[in-house]
């Protein structure tokens, strides 16, 4: 990692089991040789609590919990002791229903607690990228009588969410597979809610039941804007609500800083942005993954580093594979959306904006282990 002498990011990060702070080294924001960079101080976040794991990082909160993965470890070789393990313990205390869209699947974990449901007489139903169900996995659930439509699109069904029991979610960017658990940074929210989930489900109805995929699917999300627990939370789904557009609008409010990892990121609207806010003092710094940068037609990446700012390339050998942006220390963008034209205007996804600082703390505390490990 490139050392900056005399620069450092103070970030106070939360020792959840007593509250206490550290201060550690991050990233200069405008420029990758020098810059003064002053972070937003983390909240003190009592509320939540550390969830101990044998691979990866996770907190619970009143009506939510974060998980990320961590392909570092190497007990990660094992494929076993990460984030899918309470997805599949959620799945396991499902009572009526479990409906799940999923891009890719072939954790045996969440295969097995699946099975469980359904021979117990749980109502599941799976959505799919059709190009992926003739896997082994998705073979034996369809083997085994649970119904699974895949979406026959030229576009991709890429979303990876859950609903259980229509009164929680789990959203993020892992695929429900080996690779995505173990071998990628990824991240895993569970939000309870009903009026989520009430969002979730009307956007799994209008593909599993409607069959309704891309841009066939209409904007009929039921509660937009929720509020839990005192947290705002914008939900939105592509292409349904246009969101590009609403990321702009966010990213122009942006008053002190922006950090960003990003998977996929060749959407110049988003790009101008965030360049913009830079050139106008906002704080800036991303990773990037190292593969999409080399392969991507219109990366962001060249214009991002030929304006100054501090956009590296991941150091993972799996696959950098989150879609985040943490603004001004207080709001998360996360889902399945890649900062794409795709992602905007031919996949079916979802994205989330939370307003919470202590979550934002969360994110920019995994923005810290993907940045430590990142090359130029």
């Amino acid at each position: 990692m490139k050392k900056f002498p005399g620069f450092v990011f103070a970030v106070c990060l939360v020792t959840l089991a007593c509250g206490s702070c550290t201060t550690t080294a991050l990233p200069p924001a405008n420029s990758p040789t020098n810059a003064v960079v002053t972070a937003e101080p983390a909240a003190a976040i009592p509320a939540l609590t550390e969830i101990p794991m044998q691979v990866g990082y996770g907190v619970n909160g009143s009506w939510f919990e974060l998980y990320f993965t961590d392909p570092t470890n190497p007990a990660a070789r094992q494929k076993t002791g990460g984030p899918d393990g309470p997805l599949a313990a959620a799945i396991d205390s499902a009572r009526l229903s479990v409906d799940m869209a999923i891009y890719s699947l072939s954790l045996k974990s969440v295969r097995d607690a699946l099975l469980r449901a359904h021979r117990r007489g749980v109502q599941v139903r799976i959505v799919m990228e059709s190009d992926n169900m003739d896997r082994t996995v998705p073979q034996a659930l369809k083997d085994a009588g649970i119904p699974m439509l895949g979406d026959r699109r030229e576009g991709l069904m890429h979303n990876k969410f859950v609903v259980i029991d229509r009164s929680e979610v789990w959203t993020g960017s892992m695929n429900f597979t080996d690779t995505g658990a173990y071998s990628d940074n990824n991240n895993l929210m569970l939000i309870r809610s009903t009026k989520a989930a009430e969002d979730y489900t009307t956007e799994f109805n209008e593909m599993f039941v409607d069959d309704k995929f891309g841009r066939d699917v209409v904007a009929a999300t039921p509660n937009p804007r929720v509020t839990v627990g005192g947290t705002r939370l914008d939900i939105y789904f592509s292409p349904d609500d246009h969101i590009q557009t609403k990321l702009v609008d966010l990213l122009n409010h942006a008053q002190s800083s922006i950090y960003f990892l990003a998977y996929s990121f060749t959407a110049d609207p988003l790009g101008e942005v965030i360049r913009q806010k830079a050139a106008a003092g906002v704080k800036v710094a991303g990773v990037m993954e190292n593969d999409q940068v080399k392969s991507n037609v219109g990366t962001e990446f060249d214009p991002f580093r030929a304006a100054g700012l501090n956009v590296k390339r991941d150091g993972n050998s799996g696959l950098m594979h989150h879609k985040v942006m943490i603004i001004d220390g207080q709001i998360v963008v996360m889902g399945t959306y890649n900062f794409t034209a795709s992602a905007e205007t031919t996949n079916d996804e979802n994205l989330v904006v939370i307003y919470n600082p202590d979550i934002a703390a969360q994110y920019l505390q995994e923005f810290q282990r993907v940045y430590a490990v990142a090359q130029e």
